[in-house]
């Protein structure tokens, strides 16, 4: 098998080189090249001799835009990467004041089954490889010519389930050799695996952990989110304070709110009481209230409540903000770009 390049560290290409023949020092415009996503026949610095025998044993495959969506509201740009064996993944920059952020996919498809999501409609295929995150990064920056400041771990696939890969990629990318994006630009979003949270806190990385709550009860988080039988809240909530007591990082709660499930007033008393309760008046926490993205067939609409409920929850002493709603007439919202992609609609 050809060797990965942006899949493995500098100690890794110096091995390749050294069964090449080659000089070690060569490793570190190798990956100069390859973090640009510039295959061998553009490394004008190398010998030819050296890129003809790089592209017989190494490869570098970033994904391919198949499809490439722009709002024409703020910016937005979504992506539909089409992978080395087929696969199709989504990825969005989204731009701020503060730079661009690049949201990116950790699986192709998702095995978690929450109820109200598109990404798990076509069910998992497979965990990504560090390459293929790093590439989705890459890919958009070549695309779009711009820097990407910030990365969000909140695209297709659940990044805990993907463990291993997703902290090399962190690693990798927030490497000075690398894209050096901080770990503070960073942010994991994860459904609830709490013995993945507990490895997570060990890492004591600077990252930012968004976990989706989206209910405060175990039988309406069960109904939602058939991770819940499995890491209940209290499981969930308990690792959650293990891994603030150990990163001292604020913990950002994603909260979808659903018209009739999970939006009243006493919801918001109970969220209140529950955070309040594993967390106290000290700990910082904030709630990210999120509007639905709805998915057809599932039968679950979105709230009309996030102003009203955001301000309960202040009222409560609840830090809480309702996200915006970043290109809405391109669907941004991951997952379902892929779907459709692997169920077209027919044609009328």
């Amino acid at each position: 098998m050809k060797t990965d390049i942006l899949s493995t560290d500098r100690a890794s290409v110096v091995q390749l080189l050294a069964r090449l023949g080659e000089p070690e020092w060569r490793a570190g415009q190798i990956i100069d090249w390859a973090w640009r996503g510039v295959d061998f026949d553009g490394m004008t610095n190398l010998p030819v001799g050296l890129r003809e025998k790089l592209a017989g044993c190494a490869t570098i495959n970033l994904p391919q835009i198949e499809r490439k969506l722009v709002s024409s509201i703020d910016g937005t740009i979504k992506y539909l990467f089409r992978l080395s064996d087929g696969e199709a993944i989504e990825s969005v920059v989204m731009r701020y004041r503060h730079g661009n952020t690049i949201c990116i996919s950790s699986q192709a498809g998702c095995r978690m089954g929450c109820r109200f999501c598109a990404s798990n409609t076509c069910g998992t295929a497979r965990n990504l490889r560090v390459s293929e995150m790093l590439g989705q990064v890459i890919a958009a920056q070549k695309d779009t010519g711009k820097r990407i400041d910030g990365i969000v771990l909140m695209g297709i696939g659940e990044p805990l389930d993907n463990y291993d890969n997703v902290l090399s990629f962190i690693r990798a990318v927030s490497s000075e050799e690398g894209l050096n994006i901080g770990c503070r630009h960073i942010s994991l979003s994860t459904c609830g695996l709490a013995d993945k949270i507990y490895r997570l806190a060990d890492e004591k990385l600077q990252i930012t952990l968004s976990v989706s709550l989206h209910a405060c009860s175990d039988e309406e988080r069960s109904a939602l989110m058939p991770i819940n039988n499995k890491w209940n809240i209290e499981a969930l909530l308990r690792a959650c304070r293990v891994y603030f007591n150990k990163t001292r990082r604020r913990i950002s709660f994603e909260y979808t709110l659903i018209a009739g499930v999970n939006d009243t007033p006493g919801h918001a008393k109970r969220l209140s009481a529950l955070l309040h309760g594993y967390f106290g008046r000290s700990a910082p926490f904030h709630v990210n209230l999120i509007a639905l993205n709805e998915v057809e067939g599932r039968g679950y609409v979105r709230s009309d409540a996030a102003a009203r409920f955001a301000r309960e929850l202040e009222g409560l002493r609840v830090n809480a903000t309702v996200r915006r709603i970043l290109g809405p007439d391109i669907k941004a919202s991951c997952g379902q770009l892929r779907a459709h992609n692997i169920h077209p609609e027919p044609n009328p």
